[in-house]
């Protein structure tokens, strides 16, 4: 039976300490908070005050029970008030000497069962217990910010914490109304592990002027439904936050991918922390203020809005699978007449029934009229002769994801498609110029990468290749407004923005699960619960097909050579086993 808590002692009441201790009190515990000095202490009653004064105005909680709140809390300044607590959080800042002092004092003025835990994101929780006698009662308890509003709480246990100990915590995290997860001691757990990874990568692509900051966060939030953008995200944690952490898991983990980026260093030592300061990768109208303003590097113009266009009345589509369809009715109910190719007459006249039927359940949730709808299909003419795109201003291909196929289909493009129309390709991991080559015209070649289902993902991903005609990018960023999606702009390299950011990401999940170092639901739930992503990467792989996810590794690691993007052979293995995900009712989960 877990043992009950009624006391709690937090050290450090900074922006975090201040919210763990607000999650105690306001679950009925009885808190004492540690701070350094006086003034730490007023900061706290303050931040203590803001917090539940937002919660109050916010028809949370009533006035009563924000007095009562308030009223469990005790400050001091000395760590002998502790005698009594039956847990302790520690919560100041990374500094593991720091930390180790403040555990070896707490095992002095302690009741011998107490529990310390370490609110730590990256240390070694027994690096920090080892500094104690009593390293078994020692273990992670690691809030996310804003605590009062997060639920994931990551309990970590070392190779000697007791697993009552850990029984006991996990208990306590779900009375205070956390979603506990258990794991080993790794660095960074399981969240900021497989987020920092990402977020380096998104710095280093930056980094390289491969993308604009503008499109590497519109990327991941239209493409991928993230909340925020990872540069976005990055000021928001703080640039010293995260250079810490991901200095802490490289020192640990010496994986080059955990190597903080260069130009992060810089940013930390020029001072531009974020939006705690006003200015990081984006600048701030104040610091602490959320409100982006413009700055230097801040586009004078929507991509593709400078520079002439071509004119586009009439787009070639071919293909009759999803992408296709779903790319025709995108078109079509923007007003553009529509060629439909298929490879016959009979598939073309299917492929526009899927289009009507996906414009009748349009009708039927009240996003278009009836007329609309019919309006839309009305501009849609199936053919099957790629002679028939003749006078196209726009061709897209979206067939198979097979190079030979894609490049025969440009070469027989170039032969019957009129001089000056531009030809796109939707591939979303092979080499837009080898399509390019295959044509007498690789300036007019461009590609065009739309999110599956088109006519309801936001994203498209205008890929230019080293020959793309700056007109062409700036025509087809404009059919990307007329359409209502959003354009992204990126150079022809292996993944793109998307795919080059998230994938890596899905394989270190892998690589986690395959160490046996926490369980997939676990890695799901963290992912979810502590960074707010729609799915967990065990989730999206059994969805996106584990099959399509190993292809597009492969492509990654073939064109980068960095050893941390080899497919991890768990992934492997399940493909070789046919667990494809969804599609084959098992992947990493099973289905109905």
């Amino acid at each position: 039976m877990a043992r009950e808590f009624s006391s709690v002692g937090v050290i450090g009441l900074g922006t975090m300490g201040a919210g763990i201790a607000e999650v105690f009190a306001r679950s009925g515990l009885a808190v004492i908070g540690v701070e350094v000095d006086d003034a730490g202490i007023q900061r706290a009653r303050e931040h203590m005050e803001h917090s539940t004064g937002r919660a109050l105005a916010r028809g949370k909680i009533d006035e009563a029970t924000r007095q009562e709140i308030l009223g469990r809390i005790r400050y001091t300044t000395q760590l002998d008030d502790l005698a009594e607590v039956d847990l302790v959080v520690e919560a100041i800042p990374e500094h593991l000497d720091a930390k180790a002092d403040v555990f070896a004092k707490l095992d002095k003025v302690t009741k011998p069962d107490v529990i310390l835990a370490s609110n730590t994101s990256s240390l070694s929780i027994t690096e920090i217990g080892v500094h104690t006698q009593r390293p078994g009662k020692v273990v992670g308890m690691h809030f996310f910010n804003p605590a009062p509003v997060l639920k994931l709480v990551e309990v970590v246990r070392t190779v000697v914490t007791e697993q009552d100990v850990i029984d006991d915590v996990v208990a306590l995290a779900k009375r205070i109304g956390k979603t506990p997860v258990v794991i080993g001691d790794r660095a960074g757990f399981i969240a900021n592990a497989l987020l920092f990874g990402y977020l380096n990568h998104a710095v280093r692509m930056f980094e390289s002027h491969y993308a604009t900051r503008e499109d590497l966060d519109a990327a991941m939030r239209f493409g991928c439904g993230y909340p925020m953008g990872p540069l976005q995200l990055l000021d928001l944690i703080g640039l010293d936050t995260a250079y810490e952490i991901l200095d802490s898991m490289y020192r640990q983990s010496r994986d080059r991918l955990h190597a903080p980026a260069p130009l992060l260093k810089q940013m930390v030592s020029a001072g531009l922390l974020g939006r705690k300061v006003g200015r990081g990768f984006y600048t701030y109208d104040r610091p602490d203020s959320p409100n982006v303003v413009d700055d230097h590097l801040t586009p004078r113009s929507k991509a593709g809005e400078d520079g002439p266009t071509r004119q586009v009345r009439t787009v070639g589509v071919v293909g009759t699978g999803t992408m296709a369809t779903g790319i025709a009715e995108v078109f079509a109910k923007s007003g553009y007449d529509v060629v439909l190719r298929g490879r016959s007459q009979e598939k073309a006249e299917a492929a526009l029934g899927k289009v009507r039927k996906s414009l009748e359940r349009a009708v039927a949730k009240g996003k278009l009229t009836e007329d609309e709808a019919a309006a839309a299909a009305g501009r849609i003419r199936p053919v099957a002769e790629l002679a028939e795109l003749a006078d196209a201003d726009l061709v897209v291909e979206a067939v198979a994801e097979d190079l030979e196929v894609k490049r025969g289909l440009f070469a027989e493009l170039d032969a019957v498609v009129k001089q000056g129309a531009i030809l796109a390709t939707t591939t979303s991991s092979l080499p837009v110029v080898e399509c390019a080559a295959a044509t007498k015209r690789p300036a007019d070649v461009v590609g065009m990468h739309f999110f599956n289902p088109a006519p309801v993902m936001k994203l498209v991903e205008v890929v230019h290749t080293i020959n793309t005609a700056p007109d062409v990018v700036a025509t087809v960023n404009a059919v990307c407004r007329q359409t209502g999606k959003v354009a992204v702009n990126c150079a022809d390299r292996a993944g793109f923005i998307v795919n080059a950011l998230l994938f890596p990401y899905l394989n270190d999940a892998v690589k986690m699960l395959q160490a046996h170092y926490a369980e997939a639901a676990d890695i799901d739930t963290a992912m979810k619960v502590g960074c707010s992503l729609p799915m967990g990467p065990f989730e999206l792989l059994d969805v996106v097909g584990l099959d399509v996810a190993l292809a597009i590794q492969r492509t990654l690691y073939n064109e980068f050579r960095e050893p941390g993007f080899a497919p991890a052979p768990l992934l492997e293995h399940l493909v070789t086993a046919g667990r494809l995900g969804r599609k084959t009712g098992k992947g990493f989960w099973e289905y109905n």
